[in-house]
């Protein structure tokens, strides 16, 4: 039987997800480095999927300087390693509609946190206005 798309099956769907996360080869490592307190942030988690999902409002931090700060040992290919194993996870556990909106929104939300951490920008020079049609005859006359 899925878990329900209430609280209680949330924290039953993040405690699962992250202990396959903590076990990844790849992802485990920057994760038990980055975390200190499991239970917390597990609790944290859920808040998180209760505000996205049910619109509860309960998580008040903020993600993405979270993950800037450790940018330097993420990449997008783990970020597909981690959506992955997040639809894996949704399609056992949830029903199939529940999971599916739960992996639309973790894709949305990678690609902003992915947005945040990789994209970049060259200065580019600003460019100076024309100047006007009117600025060039009176300057030809003097």
């Amino acid at each position: 039987m899925p878990l329900p798309l209430n609280d209680a099956g949330l924290q039953q769907l993040v405690d699962a997800f992250y202990a396959r996360v903590r076990a990844d080869e790849a992802l485990g490592p920057i994760f038990n480095d980055a975390i200190d307190d499991w239970p917390d942030h597990l609790a944290r988690l859920t808040d998180f999927w209760s505000s996205i999902m049910l619109t509860s409002g309960r998580y008040k931090g903020q993600p993405v300087p979270v993950h800037v700060k450790h940018k330097d040992r993420i990449t997008p290919e783990l970020f597909e390693r981690w959506l992955a194993l997040w639809a894996q996870t949704t399609d056992e556990l949830m029903a199939r509609d529940d999971a599916a909106a739960l992996q639309a929104k973790a894709r949305r939300i990678a690609q902003s946190l992915q947005l945040a951490m990789f994209f970049r920008l060259e200065p580019q020079p600003v460019p100076r206005p024309a100047p006007a049609a009117g600025h060039l005859q009176r300057s030809a006359m003097r």
